[in-house]
């Protein structure tokens, strides 16, 4: 049975804690923001269980229970399936350190939406604190009319952040930096009002208190409390890693998201490789299969599709004293992830000439300023990228 505190109580100490997530690195800075908040003990490796590939188990009681530091970690399960395996294996590391996991087929037909909603519509109202993984998700932003609590804390969800707390600065509707300078069709407009909404309950007010728990240099916006993820849980738990002799590359969606052109970044991939001594490439999820087929047969590159976010995949190793990246999440987290490790990780700069005619005309701009911001934050080095030689863009 859910109970409810009086609106002036003190959230934290008596309702409960209410988590949004639809990608596992969300649900990874979930963990790590509960670790943080919580100061628990270092959790010990051993005392994990093995991770399962299946769905988690859910209770037959779905209720939220009154919590004092506690949270219930809602999963919007996505279409993808790389995605959703990773999913599955963070939400049993979610279970093993105590916290519910509810898995929602969010997207599971034409009716799971509307049940989705009927299903939460309780506990988003009985919620005290509300943590988001995406502030762009349409479906997050549908689900925030729900909402009650004043007390929002966001969670990065990548390199979005930067846009998110810029944007939120700003005073701006939040849009996707791969999507923004195009217009808005009608199904934009159809939803703008539950985007304006949203837009409210996940910037500071009055009487609204939102927290930002990042790992991505980020300018505090006016009113908004900033708190620094240093992967405090992932380090304290796995690791140090083993490291071999080699260079790994780290692969990007850019090209699934149209921003770069895939013969461009396939002869960028290779001139890396080739100049670097590169051996692995780690796919991000979201990567093509044929694009990473042509990586492997055409490259030669071994091509590792991680089961879990690459910041716990690195930390247990074995991973390259060397990694390269594309402006991406993991150029801001993994210096945090492996932080005495001896790994060094470098990023490397995207060329205008690689976007596509389609890229968003900030997308340079906000690619350059990704570069930017890791190289100050952590001293990266500049690797180098060389010309493609022939037949290299389309291997």
């Amino acid at each position: 049975m859910t109970t409810t505190t009086a609106p002036d109580a003190p959230a934290a100490a008596t309702a409960p804690v209410l988590a949004f997530v639809e990608s596992p690195v969300q649900l990874l800075n979930v963990l790590e923001w509960a670790h943080r908040t919580a100061h628990p003990a270092p959790p010990r490796p051993h005392a994990l269980r093995p991770l399962c590939d299946g769905v988690p188990r859910q209770p037959a009681q779905r209720d939220l229970t009154p919590l004092a530091g506690d949270l219930l970690v809602v999963v919007l399960a996505p279409r993808d399936p790389m995605t959703r395996g990773q999913l599955r294996r963070m939400a049993e590391l979610a279970r093993d350190l105590g916290h519910r996991v509810r898995w929602e087929e969010a997207r599971g037909g034409p009716g799971a939406p509307l049940a989705t909603v009927r299903g939460l519509a309780g506990p988003l109202r009985a919620a005290a604190r509300l943590v988001v993984g995406d502030p762009f998700s349409r479906y997050v932003q549908l689900l925030l009319a729900l909402v009650r609590t004043r007390d929002v804390v966001v969670v990065d969800d990548g390199t979005a952040t930067l846009e998110y707390a810029a944007q939120l600065a700003r005073g701006e509707r939040l849009v996707r930096w791969h999507r923004s300078g195009g217009g808005r069709g009608a199904r934009e407009l159809a939803f703008a009002p539950f985007a304006a909404a949203a837009r409210r309950k996940l910037g500071p007010g009055r009487h609204r208190r939102v927290e930002l728990f990042t790992a991505m240099p980020v300018q505090p916006p006016p009113g908004v409390t900033v708190t620094a993820n240093d992967f405090a849980w992932t380090r304290s738990t796995y690791g140090p890693p083993r490291l071999t002799r080699g260079t790994d590359l780290v692969g990007t969606s850019l090209v699934e998201t149209g921003v770069v052109d895939a013969g461009r970044y396939l002869a960028a991939v290779a001139a890396l490789a080739r100049t670097h001594g590169a051996t692995r490439y780690f796919a991000h999820r979201r990567e093509d299969t044929d694009k990473l087929r042509r990586i492997s047969t055409g490259l030669g590159l071994e091509v590792v599709r991680p089961e879990l976010p690459l910041e716990l995949v690195a930390r247990r190793g074995p991973i390259g004293r060397t990694v390269l990246s594309f402006p991406s999440t993991v150029v801001h987290t993994l210096p945090l992830a492996l932080a005495g490790t001896g790994v060094s990780v470098a990023v490397c700069d995207i060329d205008p000439a690689w976007l596509t005619e389609h890229a968003s005309p900030r997308a340079h701009g906000f690619l350059s300023g990704v570069t930017a911001a890791a190289r100050a934050a952590h001293r990266m080095p500049r690797p180098s990228v060389p010309a493609p030689r022939t037949g290299e863009a389309t291997p």
